[in-house]
């Protein structure tokens, strides 16, 4: 979210959009989500002060608030940056609730208007109407977390990062496989079902739940999964009907690819009712709201992102144009293990995250998929005349997709065998 990563890059900047298919498709803006009925207002943005001398002012446009564990991940990392490089917290202009429409262009203008020297944005659907801000203020660099404007056309101001989200989630899937097993080996389960419930079908989503998927096969070659979409980065009561639906088919773990506590908490509430139901989460810890049946959550650490491009931004050197960053610059994790893990996962995690760091263990290796029955030998990962079908850049190298190499978004858009997507 955010996220609305294109799977295919292209110079239109319209956004059509999301989390899939086997050849890129544009990723629409979405709808901003509303936010939880019971969430608290967003913190008052406080009048803006004179920048403190030789420090620049930060502007961070975000599409939800705290409330949202994606939000919430940002706000950290900004603050994990600003605290590692000793820049005042005076110094960072926080907007909250800024949908993808032009009331991010606004937002934009107002930061710049503030003295903002560098403002960043939070989802895909806010990099058109940075651009345009761009366009007017060429002295003020604009960073979209995520977009693809500085691998389609680059603009001397602007910017892009987003994290290898797919690796924490191959992690994640690791945790979820090892407990799937142990249930098997028990007798307790019996046919290797597993869900996620996915906000949109774009390539951020869709190359977060195939990894997840091939982490729960490394362990248990077996299993196989349902995919539901809530249409929504953020809704609580979507995510958990969402949740109770996967698991009223049968599905034993849930991943998510979501923003809110909804999928998590409906699966804690699944397992007191007696049902067998484990919950793999997104953003944040989810023990808090599911603490007998949270395993783990997939994270990314914002803040090393942040602080790569803010110390270089502080030294006045050229910032990275497209940064991604993995397990081996500590840019993604997962959460705490919770209590219901199988034993021995926290042996096996750090075995697969020494493999991710030194590169011995590939998350999309192709010889671990297929797709219709076949191995993928080619994909085409850019789109350069409009049509929304990959036409160029080959994203298969030596038998490994490479995901977020060729721009930092994820393009990954195959439907591997083994998952289904239900809506």
């Amino acid at each position: 979210m955010k996220k609305y990563l294109a799977i295919a890059l292209t110079l239109v900047m319209v956004l059509t959009m999301v989390a899939c298919a086997s050849t890129p498709a544009a990723e629409p803006a979405a709808e901003p989500a509303a936010p939880a009925a019971d969430a608290e207002p967003a913190p008052a943005e406080p009048a803006a002060e004179p920048a403190a001398e030789g420090q620049p002012r930060i502007g961070v446009i975000l599409i939800h608030d705290e409330n949202s564990g994606y939000d919430l991940a940002h706000i950290e990392g900004v603050k994990g940056a600003m605290a590692t490089l000793g820049i005042a917290d005076s110094e960072v202009v926080f907007k909250y609730n800024i949908p993808e429409d032009e009331t991010c262009y606004d937002t934009a203008v107002d930061l710049a208007e503030q003295g903002c020297e560098i403002i960043f944005s939070v989802s895909y659907g806010h990099q058109s109407h940075m651009m345009a801000a761009a366009a007017e203020y060429p002295d003020v660099t604009f960073v979209a977390c995520t977009g693809d404007t500085a691998a389609l056309e680059p603009v001397d101001n602007v910017a892009n990062m987003f994290p290898f989200t797919f690796q924490s989630r191959y992690v994640s899937g690791v945790v979820a496989g090892m407990k799937l097993k142990e249930l098997m080996d028990a007798g307790t389960v019996k046919d290797p079902h597993v869900g996620y419930v996915g906000a949109y079908p774009y390539a951020e989503v869709v190359s977060g739940y195939t990894a997840f998927f091939l982490g729960i096969r490394s362990i248990v070659p077996e299993a196989y999964m349902d995919v539901q979409y809530t249409n929504s980065w953020y809704d609580p009561v979507a995510e958990g009907e969402a949740a109770r639906a996967l698991i009223g088919k049968g599905c034993v773990i849930i991943g998510q690819h979501a923003d809110s506590t909804g999928a998590p908490s409906e699966v804690q509430a699944q397992m007191d009712a007696g049902k067998v139901a484990y919950s793999v989460g997104y953003n944040i810890d989810m023990l808090s709201v599911a603490p007998k049946a949270a395993l783990t959550s997939s994270q990314n650490n914002w803040a090393a992102l942040y602080t790569a491009t803010l110390d270089k931004f502080l030294k006045g050197e050229a910032i990275p144009k497209d940064l991604a960053l993995g397990y081996a610059d500590d840019a993604v994790m997962i959460s705490a293990l919770g209590e219901s893990c199988a034993a021995g996962t926290a042996e096996k995690v750090a075995e697969v995250i020494a493999g991710l760091k030194d590169g011995s263990l590939q998350v999309f290796d192709t010889a671990n998929f297929t797709v219709k029955g076949e191995k993928v030998t080619s994909y085409l990962w850019q789109d350069t005349d409009g049509d929304f079908v990959g036409d160029s850049g080959e994203a298969i190298v030596d038998g490994i997709f490479q995901e977020s190499v060729f721009r930092s978004a994820p393009y990954f858009g195959l439907r591997i065998d083994g998952i289904t997507e239900l809506n």
